[in-house]
């Protein structure tokens, strides 16, 4: 899908499909681009326009602008052709995704290399194409090249590129109010001091920590933190470093911006196509989740001994956005290991990556890195690094309060009505009985517990003591050996 400027100025919320078709409108009659129209009908300023054009890649005219040598976009062609039988300039243009005049001129070159040749010509709509096909000697040229990497994609953007990419959309554009910060938290019960603590962090852009006891939404809330951001970033396909491919765009983390049905409601034909680069996706800031698994190899480059091109780490995958080390401290590399891994990108906001052939390289560390644990700080780092981590912030157990608030809220969405008894009973057996204490995560596991059990007696689901007792016996193995107890005690 082409990015159109229409499409970003929705995907940032700068203005409404309706202002686009009435910018469409005055477009037909009055003529000039769409921003000219949208600044005209005062739909948006002349700042936010310019701002929206300053960020956006612009499309390379000449082949010295892609940053890319030709023979190496020429022999990423030719592997398309070899591989995918791609015939016909569209085809060449949607993978490569440069512009059409480019892929045109390379074809134009590779006809007079004698490395392709004409097939005739066929039609497509109204309009006629040539049809080409890989001479022996363009075979072999393809074949090089594929000797070289098995990259199929589009093409790569230079390392200068991408780092200025980068620079130019840091999360920290992004100023968030209070206002917008409570608004992301609906449906959630947030105190207002964890608020006034993530605000501040948010906007900072840079190291939080965020520790306390196990279920009371640390993940939740730095999960929630991501979809804040209303800022289009753009994340090129691949990167090209030295000669060699960095793939970096992961259709997992990396989530379109426009959506396909919001550009698909745009009236007319007449939007001005403005001069962007396809080799970079319109993305919403990426959101990066590393949890146990995570292990120092993960944090280089990935190199593919057989596809012999490479895969960002996961951390520059979520560049200009969110990465969250979850459960840390319970990784199998040790916590002070990883930490160490961060000093300097932490500090200088950039980091050093390496490739296989000894060349390093920079790129700008601009993401929040965000350090999620069960486990006491104190444990898990000493007094000198946790002075590099500029925002702390601890998580306690909900009061019970709130906690009847969280509770009625997840019992109402299931269809069940939560009696006072019954819920003066799990708070008896959690903060007395036990010493557990509440959680935020509790109210949905026991909801979905007497659910299941009702379901299973083939009645409609309702609340009582008794499954209550039952949800936290398989919540809790001493509460279950608590109730074991008593039994034993009554029979005897």
């Amino acid at each position: 899908m082409k990015i159109r400027l229409g499409d970003i100025l929705i995907g940032r919320g700068l203005v409404t499909l309706e202002g686009i078709n009435k910018a469409t409108e005055r477009q037909r009659t009055f003529g000039g681009r769409l921003g000219e129209n949208l600044v005209a009908l005062g739909l948006v300023t002349p700042e936010q326009l310019a701002k929206v054009m300053h960020d956006t890649p612009p499309m390379p005219k000449t082949m010295a602008e892609t940053g890319i040598a030709q023979g190496n976009l020429m022999g990423l062609m030719l592997k398309f052709m070899h591989l995918e039988a791609c015939e016909i300039e569209p085809d060449l243009t949607a993978r490569i995704k440069l512009p059409q005049r480019l892929v045109q001129q390379m074809l134009d070159e590779c006809v007079q290399r004698a490395l392709i040749q004409s097939l005739g010509s066929v039609n497509l709509g109204n309009m006629t194409y040539i049809r080409y096909k890989l001479s022996e000697r363009g075979r072999a040229l393809a074949l090089e090249a594929m000797s070289q990497n098995l990259y199929l994609g589009p093409a790569p953007v230079p390392l200068a590129a991408f780092q200025e990419q980068v620079i130019r959309q840091r999360i920290t554009n992004e100023v968030l109010d209070a206002a917008a910060l409570r608004s992301s938290f609906d449906g959630l019960v947030v105190p207002e001091q964890y608020l006034r603590k993530i605000g501040p962090a948010i906007n900072a852009g840079r190291t939080v920590l965020l520790f306390g006891p196990p279920g009371n939404g640390k993940t939740t809330i730095a999960t929630r933190v991501a979809t804040l951001f209303k800022d289009v970033v753009y994340i090129p396909y691949a990167v090209e470093v030295d000669g060699q491919i960095i793939k970096v765009h992961d259709v997992s983390l990396h989530k379109p911006a426009i959506d396909k049905e919001t550009s698909g409601g745009i009236t007319g034909g007449g939007i001005t196509y403005e001069p962007f680069d396809e080799r970079w996706a319109a993305c919403k800031r990426p959101v990066a989740i590393a949890g146990g698994e995570l292990t120092l190899e993960m944090l280089d480059l990935q190199f593919g001994p057989e596809t012999k091109f490479y895969e960002a780490p996961l951390h520059v995958k979520a560049l200009n956005g969110v990465f969250l080390i979850d459960d840390f401290g319970r990784q199998q590399v040790s916590a002070e290991s990883l930490l160490n891994r961060w000093i300097v990108p932490m500090e200088s906001r950039i980091d050093y990556l390496k490739l296989n052939t000894g060349k390093s390289f920079s790129l700008p560390f601009d993401e929040l890195l965000i350090f999620s644990t069960n486990l006491h700080p104190s444990d898990l780092m000493d007094p000198a690094f946790l002075r590099r981590i500029p925002y702390k912030i601890k998580l306690f157990e909900p009061t019970v309060p709130e906690y009847r608030i969280i509770f009625d809220g997840v019992a109402k969405s299931r269809g069940l009505e939560l009696p006072d008894d019954v819920f003066e009973f799990i708070v008896e057996r959690l903060t007395v009985s036990t010493k557990y204490g509440l959680a935020y995560y509790q109210p949905k596991f026991i909801c979905d517990q007497v659910i299941e059990a009702c379901k299973y007696e083939g009645v409609a689901p309702f609340f009582s003591i008794a499954l209550a007792g039952e949800a936290l016996a398989n919540l809790y193995v001493e509460i279950e050996n608590m109730k074991d107890s008593r039994q034993l005690e009554a029979a005897e």
